[in-house]
């Protein structure tokens, strides 16, 4: 049993490492936000070199910070979806309805799934109980003519 202390903080069974879980996935989390600052840097410039024009950080990184904000949150929404389906994984259908407030990406997500469904190769069909037990029914004994 675990007892919490003052602060709230676990003592005992287990709380240090709920502690270390939290500061892992922390690390991890700012771990990614660099790499998508990095990314949006290396794209936003890029394409303000294109079009002859310069773009402030304060800017990209207002950018980068609100793509990671709406990744996080369409992560927490796809878990969800999963999670009401009675699933552990989430699934294509999943991603498709959590971008159910924009239209637009709805139909881009929906044409690559069936883009990818097209791809995939095709796997003997699953035969049906009906077709099973047309397939264990006994067939009549067939006369042979001497």
């Amino acid at each position: 049993m675990e007892t919490l202390g003052d602060d709230g903080i676990g003592i005992g069974s287990g709380g240090e490492s709920d502690k270390e879980r939290q500061e892992e996935t922390e690390e991890e989390a700012a771990l990614l936000r660099d790499r998508l600052l990095l990314s949006v840097i290396s794209i936003a410039s890029s394409h303000a070199k294109t079009l002859g024009m310069t773009i402030s950080e304060p800017v990209v990184a207002c950018i980068a910070d609100l793509a990671f904000k709406q990744a996080e949150q369409m992560g927490r929404d796809v878990e969800l979806f999963a999670q009401h389906a009675g699933r552990k994984s989430v699934n294509m259908e999943d991603v498709i309805l959590s971008a159910h407030r924009n239209e637009h990406l709805m139909g881009l997500l929906r044409d690559f799934a069936q883009e990818l469904k097209g791809k995939e190769p095709c796997t003997e069909r699953k035969r049906t109980k009906k077709a099973l037990k047309n397939e264990n029914k006994v067939q009549e004994p067939i006369e042979m003519l001497d």
